[in-house]
C-alpha cells in the first residue's frame, strides 16, 4: 500500500480517536451529563440521514443491533426518537428524530462547533481550512457514493 496513503489513514484515525476524546472530556456542558457520547453520536447519525434502519445504524456505530435497541429505548423514553414505517421496505421500520431530538442535536452541534472553532482558529490559517474543506468534501463524496453501492 502507498506509504503516504497509510500515513493519511493513520492520521485520520488519530484525529477521530483523540479529537473525540479531547472534545468530550473538555466539556462541562449539561448535555454531556444527560447523554452518553454513543447516544449523541446516534442522534447525529439519525439527524444526517433523516431516518435510518436499526441495522444500518448498528453498522455505522460498529455495534450489535441489541446495543442500538438499548440506546433507542433510552432515547425514546426521553422523547428524542421514534419509530416510523420504512419508506424502502414495507415490512421494515426506521428510526427518526422528534422535534426534541432535533433540538438536542442542534445544541450538541453548537457546543461542539464553538469548541472546535477555538481550537482551529488559533492554529490554522484560512487557506489551510479551505484545503481541509476541499479534501474532506471530496472524501465525503467518495465514501457516500461507495456506501450507496452496498
Amino acid at each position: 500500500m502507498n506509504k503516504k496513503l497509510c500515513e493519511a489513514v493513520e492520521l485520520f484515525e488519530e484525529v477521530i480517536m483523540y479529537g473525540t476524546e479531547r472534545v468530550i472530556r473538555s466539556f462541562e456542558h449539561q448535555i454531556f451529563e444527560e447523554y452518553s457520547s454513543e447516544q449523541l453520536q446516534m442522534l447525529q447519525i439519525i439527524s444526517k440521514s433523516g431516518h435510518i434502519s436499526p441495522g444500518k445504524l448498528a453498522s455505522l456505530q460498529g455495534v450489535h443491533k441489541s446495543a442500538i435497541s438499548n440506546r433507542y429505548k433510552k432515547l425514546e423514553t426521553k422523547g428524542l426518537v421514534t419509530i416510523v414505517d420504512s419508506e424502502e421496505d414495507l415490512r421494515g421500520k426506521s428510526i427518526t428524530l422528534t422535534n426534541k431530538g432535533h433540538d438536542v442535536v442542534s445544541l450538541f452541534n453548537e457546543v461542539i462547533y464553538e469548541h472546535v472553532e477555538k481550537i482551529v482558529l488559533n492554529d490554522f490559517h484560512e487557506k489551510e481550512i479551505d484545503e481541509f474543506l476541499r479534501i474532506f468534501r471530496k472524501l465525503s463524496s467518495i465514501l457516500k457514493t461507495e456506501g450507496d453501492l452496498e
